[in-house]
């Protein structure tokens, strides 16, 4: 007799094979044995742990970033130089970490919003401070000549204001390293420089221009 094909089965002859399939022990290969079904368990709850595990990553990672750039917009600015007027001790191209801040000391680096560009100048004079450049590039902070071993050559530069002059209140004097080209509080366009003009002060270099040390 011809094997029928299961659409042909009648109703009683599909229960009496699937009965068949359940006793008789020929017919076991069509059931999973306990340790198949152990094993597509443990692959299941291993797959279900893998996609948690990856959403999780996920969601972290994106917190992470949100908060790297919320404190670079409100704490950490970074910037890039532009410009050769703080060489030797910042080049063209090096990338910076600013700090806000809301105070500011001699000898600081700061990055300045002037005209809508950004120069990154150091602080000479703070409030108050009597300020002298002589012919020869010597700088007089209140009568006393100011060590600068981050310069490589004085210069008194393109100067139109007239010394000595003293900073006004809520401002600062400020001068790039590079005297000969730098145009800073030396020219009046610019001037003693508002405090609300600082955006922070230099916190970190975090990459540098290596082309600048072979040109």
């Amino acid at each position: 007799m011809k094997k029928k094909e299961l659409k042909d089965l009648s109703r009683k002859e599909l229960v009496d094979l699937v009965y068949d399939m359940v006793e008789e022990e020929e017919y076991g290969q069509f059931f999973p044995s306990e340790n198949e079904v152990k094993s597509e368990r443990k692959r299941l709850q291993h797959k279900a742990l893998f996609w948690k595990t990856l959403m999780s990553t996920i969601s972290t990672l994106v917190v992470v970033a949100a908060v790297a750039v919320l404190l670079s917009v409100l704490f950490f600015p970074v910037i890039q130089v532009s410009g050769d007027s703080m060489e030797p001790t910042m080049s063209d191209g090096d990338i910076l970490v600013l700090r806000k801040s809301g105070q500011f000391e001699r000898g600081q680096l700061c990055c300045i919003s002037w005209q809508n560009k950004l120069l990154i100048k150091r602080v000479i004079g703070i409030p108050g401070d009597y300020i002298f450049i002589d012919e020869d590039g010597n700088v007089y902070v209140n009568n006393a000549m100011i060590e600068e071993p981050y310069i490589a050559e004085k210069s008194l530069g393109y100067c139109d204001v007239e010394f000595p002059m003293q900073v006004p209140e809520g401002k600062y004097f400020v001068l790039g390293d590079r005297r000969e080209t730098s145009s800073d509080s030396r020219n009046s366009a610019i001037g003693c420089i508002d405090k609300e003009q600082i955006l922070g002060r230099v916190w970190t270099r975090i990459w540098h221009n290596p082309k600048r040390n072979t040109e």
